[in-house]
C-alpha cells in the first residue's frame, strides 16, 4: 500500500499520523503515530508506517526495552504484520509473474524499500522454511528466491 492509503486506513482507525522531529523512525502511542519527518521517500515512510499500524494492531504496553523477550516477540509480531500488510506471499508472486529480475525491480514494483523485502524475504524463509505453496505457485526461498507455477492440467 502507499503512505497516502496507509494514511487513510489509520484514519479510518481513528489514528492520527504526524510527521515530527523523532530519533526512532517510528513511534507510536495509543492512538497517535509519529513518523521521522526528514525520511526522504514516500516509499520508506510507508514501510515505518506499516510497521507501526502493526503495533497498533500487535503489541500491548510499553515495549522499548527490547532486552526483554515479551518486547522484542511483540516487535516481530508487528514487523510481520506489516511484512504480509505491504507485500505478502502474493506480492512475491506478483513480481515474479510482472517479470521482476532482481529485488530492486520488485521492490519498486511492491511499493517497498529493498531492505524492508529483504527483511521480509527473511521473515517468509524463517516461518516457512525453503518453500512455500500458494495457490498454483510455490516460492522457493533457498538457495535462492524463486517462483514457480504449476501446471493445473496435465497432457497424456
Amino acid at each position: 500500500m502507499t503512505y497516502e492509503t496507509l494514511l487513510e486506513n489509520a484514519e479510518k482507525c481513528n489514528l492520527i499520523v504526524k510527521e515530527k522531529p523523532i530519533h526512532d523512525d517510528g513511534r507510536i502511542y495509543g492512538n497517535r503515530i509519529a513518523i521521522r519527518q526528514d525520511i526522504e521517500t514516500n516509499t520508506e515512510k510507508a514501510c515505518v508506517l506499516a510497521e507501526e499500524l502493526g503495533h497498533y494492531q500487535t503489541s500491548v504496553g510499553n515495549i522499548l526495552d527490547l532486552s526483554q523477550v515479551a518486547n522484542r516477540k511483540q516487535e516481530l509480531r508487528a514487523r510481520a504484520y506489516a511484512y504480509d500488510m505491504q507485500i505478502g506471499l502474493a506480492g512475491i508472486v506478483e513480481a515474479s509473474k510482472a517479470g521482476c529480475a532482481n529485488r530492486y525491480e520488485a521492490a519498486e514494483l511492491l511499493g517497498v524499500t529493498e531492505k524492508f523485502l529483504e527483511d521480509a524475504l527473511e521473515h517468509y524463509r524463517g516461518k516457512y522454511g525453503a518453500q512455500v505453496q500458494i495457490g498454483n505457485y510455490i516460492i522457493f526461498f533457498e538457495p535462492h528466491l524463486g517462483v514457480l507455477e504449476l501446471s493445473s492440467c496435465f497432457s497424456s
